[in-house]
């Protein structure tokens, strides 16, 4: 529902024209994806924000796609834009993918295991809307930020990530591997375009390329709650990536 004052205030409300696109890359992902995009729902539709959520899903064995078209069927082909790709093809090219589809002015990017809750998303638009910042990124390590549901090791693995990557890189953002953020549309496509990192360093540098190309930067604190279905897609592999991509954005940066 719109209410009279956001119906009066102008530029970056409904009237304003501003539409949000959600970009949601799945891989097996049909126990957490129904429910994510009934929160989104649910968000969006009680602030009153016009908004698409694209769904990017890379060949699922599991059947995501099919959940994906139900879903598609319930809410309108207006608000689920399903964008498959034939096989599992890494997350900064699944976003470069549902960006060339997006016609939001904004892009919304978000994990859809249900480890990022739509419910903050107001509050990067509030926001946004405030510094009339280029990006908004959620923060697990800043204000009442948090993060529930990891062991002891799998906390030490992000915060000493998160720290070495401040030292080296100084990027002026408190969480640099977080993957919930709000970017201007023509931004997110300068930035995506000089990144060259894959997998889970891509969020990493894409803070960093902002800071590089003078870009505002806005935090929001948020609760970041580990998968309730499915497995981690988190192991030694992306790692040891994650440790060599800091070392070239060291060496480039």
């Amino acid at each position: 529902m719109v209410t009279a004052d956001k119906r009066r205030s102008g530029k970056g409300d409904v009237e304003g024209g501003d539409k949000y696109s959600v970009l949601l890359p799945t891989y097996n992902e049909r126990e957490n994806l129904p429910l994510i995009v009934w929160l989104l729902v649910k968000y969006f539709g009680e602030s009153g924000y016009l908004y698409e959520i694209i769904i990017i899903d890379d060949g699922s064995p599991d059947g995501t796609l099919e959940v994906a078209k139900q879903l598609e069927k319930i809410y309108g082909s207006d608000k689920i834009l399903l964008r498959p790709r034939a096989k599992k093809l890494g997350l900064g090219t699944a976003y470069v993918h549902g960006m060339q589809h997006a016609t939001g002015n904004f892009v919304i990017i978000m994990d859809a295991d249900l480890s990022h809750h739509p419910k903050f998303i107001p509050e990067f638009i509030r926001k946004q809307k405030e510094g009339n910042f280029d990006v908004v990124s959620g923060t697990r390590y800043a204000g009442n930020g948090g993060v529930y549901g990891w062991d002891l090791k799998r906390k030490v693995i992000s915060r000493g990530a998160n720290f070495i990557t401040q030292v080296l890189l100084r990027p002026g953002a408190s969480d640099l591997t977080g993957s919930f953020r709000l970017y201007r549309k023509e931004v997110l496509q300068k930035l995506v375009e000089r990144c060259v990192s894959k997998g889970y360093v891509f969020q990493m540098e894409m803070i960093v390329r902002a800071r590089q190309l003078n870009y505002s930067i806005g935090e929001v604190p948020i609760s970041f709650v580990d998968r309730v279905y499915g497995e981690s897609k988190l192991g030694g592999n992306e790692i040891v990536s994650f440790l060599k991509g800091l070392l070239t954005l060291f060496a480039t940066t």
